[in-house]
């Protein structure tokens, strides 16, 4: 009993390890990266098969209630259908915040719609009561 779950471990490590050839690493053709004493920072790298990113941050307000971590940048690669992707952020008190014409963006507001918000926003402000009709 004991060989049949040795014998099957084996077959099972055997047939499972990677089918084919095993890929090349991928070189790092540019790498820096630079750490302030103020704790500002910026990096960045560029590797063999096209990918390139970078970032840089910041503490904003240090020191009081509002301090945030900052931090802005981008990357790049070619997506497999040969694509283009380019992405650039800003992360920081409001989140993180991504630009890239890859995103998916909202559809645009309806003019009948659009009208009725602007005609809503041209409305004086309500007293908080309400009217019955």
């Amino acid at each position: 009993m004991k060989s049949f779950i040795v014998i099957s471990a084996i077959l099972a490590c055997t047939f499972a390890a990677p089918q084919g050839p095993l890929e090349e690493p991928i070189p790092i053709i540019r790498q820096e990266q630079e750490v302030n004493p103020d704790g500002s920072y910026r990096w960045s790298y560029e590797t063999g098969n096209g990918i390139t990113a970078e970032e840089q941050g910041f503490l904003k307000n240090p020191d009081t209630e509002q301090a945030a971590q900052v931090a802005q940048g981008e990357f790049s690669y070619t997506a497999p259908d040969g694509q283009l992707i380019r992405l650039q952020y800003i992360a920081d008190e409001n989140g993180f915040q991504p630009i890239g014409d890859h995103l998916p963006t909202p559809p645009p507001i309806p003019p009948a719609i659009q009208r009725a918000l602007e005609y809503l926003a041209s409305q004086p402000p309500s007293d908080g009561t309400s009217r019955r009709f």
